[in-house]
């Protein structure tokens, strides 16, 4: 079989920031871009705990779905099995530079969240008390200050071997 792109991407190089992982076209000719909202630096530090990645992905999906800008392009927000980061895919051909301000947005807001977190309960959710706010409050203001905030290069484009 014939390696992804995503696993083609040395990890070893990668740091935290915001990258356009893929392009795609629908055969309606509509450009969809996935990003790669990573968190953690692979391989190098802890990955997120699940119940901190499972809490960002309910607050940062209703966020999104819910924006007044970009609420009719977004296609998906999720966390990666590995769990150092989130892909976000949504509909249109940007780069990264384009979706900061939006991604700067989302981890104040789960920086910020009091209150119950959306979608969790037995009827909405499968794993519902599988959640730990602070540690996802944490993570996001950490990743907002450290990185989405004042990003390099380094953190906008995928890394290339040397």
């Amino acid at each position: 079989m014939e390696k992804i792109a995503s696993f083609q991407v040395n990890h070893l190089l990668l740091k935290r920031g915001v990258y356009v992982s893929r392009r795609d076209v629908t055969p309606a000719n509509e450009v969809i871009t996935t990003f790669d909202i990573r968190m953690k630096e692979p391989n190098r530090e802890p990955a997120l705990s699940g119940a901190a990645i499972h809490t960002i992905e309910h607050l940062a999906a209703t966020f999104l779905r819910n924006h007044p800008t970009w609420r009719h392009r977004i296609i998906y927000w999720g966390p990666m099995g590995c769990l150092t980061g989130n892909y976000l895919i949504v509909s249109g051909d940007y780069k990264s530079e384009d979706i900061l301000p939006l991604m700067q947005e989302t981890f104040q807001f789960i920086a910020d969240y009091e209150g119950e977190i959306p979608g969790a309960t037995p009827h909405d959710c499968g794993n519902y008390t599988f959640m730990d706010l602070p540690a996802a409050r944490a993570e996001a203001r950490r990743y907002l200050t450290e990185i989405l905030l004042s990003p390099t290069p380094a953190n906008l484009r995928y890394p290339t071997e040397a």
